[in-house]
């Protein structure tokens, strides 16, 4: 019952995602192909309802529900996001798919998308796996 929220918030999540056509492979193929500025555009309102929000965060101190500053650590550059960032990127483009949306994909009956999470859980554990050996 303490999970019940979370249920809740990731169902509500899925409705947002399907009606916007986030999952829809049709929407991600025109983005990739710059045939629509659709994905662009919410892609570009996350981006900057996320600065808008993180610069509030950071300049009012706000604290978490059980009154914890909230603290945001800069990150370091490394090469590893460039080339983390382009397959991720190349996985999203050939498999009409990322990790969020795949789950509302299989939700609205795309049967497919149950062989892109065990492919996206095989990579997760691979990463897991190598850690170590890459660089940092």
């Amino acid at each position: 019952m303490k999970n019940l929220k979370y249920l809740v918030l990731g169902v509500l999540f899925g409705i947002i995602l399907t009606k916007s056509e986030v999952v829809s492979w049709w929407r991600i193929q025109e983005m990739f192909r710059f045939q629509s500025f659709h994905m662009y555009g919410i892609i570009g309102s996350a981006i900057v309802v996320g600065l808008i929000s993180i610069q509030l965060i950071k300049r009012n101190r706000l604290k978490t529900i059980n009154g914890e500053e909230i603290s945001i650590a800069d990150k370091k550059y490394n090469h590893g996001t460039w080339i983390g960032g382009t397959i991720f990127g190349l996985g999203w483009a050939l498999t009409g798919a990322c990790p969020g949306p795949m789950f509302a994909q299989l939700g609205s009956g795309v049967a497919g998308a149950a062989v892109l999470i065990l492919a996206a859980l095989a990579g997760t554990w691979t990463y897991s796996a190598l850690r170590e050996k890459l660089p940092h």
